[in-house]
This record gives C-alpha cells, structure tokens and sequence, in this order.
C-alpha cells in the first residue's frame, strides 16, 4: 500500500499537536479516537488522528475536503451500527 501522504506527513509538527478526544460530552472512555488541526508549511492545516491507547502508533492525516466529508457522513449517519 503506497501512503499517498508522504509528501505532507514529513511536514507537520505533530509534537505540538493539541489532541482533542473523540468521546461524547461528560463521558471519559478508554480506549478513543483522537484527532488534532495541524498547520503544514503549505499553509494548509491537515488533520490528524490516532487511537489514544497508542499515541506514538499510527497517525493518519487527511485533507480539509477528505475531513469535511467525513464529518458529512458521521451527520448522515453513513458510520452508524445498524
């Protein structure tokens, strides 16, 4: 599998990243999503997210559109649990 964001990955200062927590208001999990806005040096800012469990794992980034859609799809419900 090729990382079709090598090219911006290199460039983000995830050691600055401020993670908010993806877990529902006044509930505190365990095991969560994080994601954090960080600016790149093109001057866009990407988002990243990990797992809480594994901070130093693995961190996916995504574009504004690609994070817009996603968004879009949790308000549409395409990521319920039937």
């Amino acid at each position: 599998m090729t990382d079709d964001k090598e090219h911006i990955r290199h460039h983000l200062d995830l050691s600055r990243a401020e993670w908010i927590r993806g877990e529902p208001a006044g509930v505190t999990l365990e095991e969560v999503v994080e994601y954090a806005f960080v600016p790149h040096t093109d001057g866009v800012t990407y988002v990243a997210m990990r797992k809480s469990t594994d901070p130093d794992g693995v961190v996916l980034v995504f574009t504004p559109s690609e994070w817009d859609a996603f968004l879009k799809g949790v308000d549409d419900g395409e990521f319920d649990l039937p």
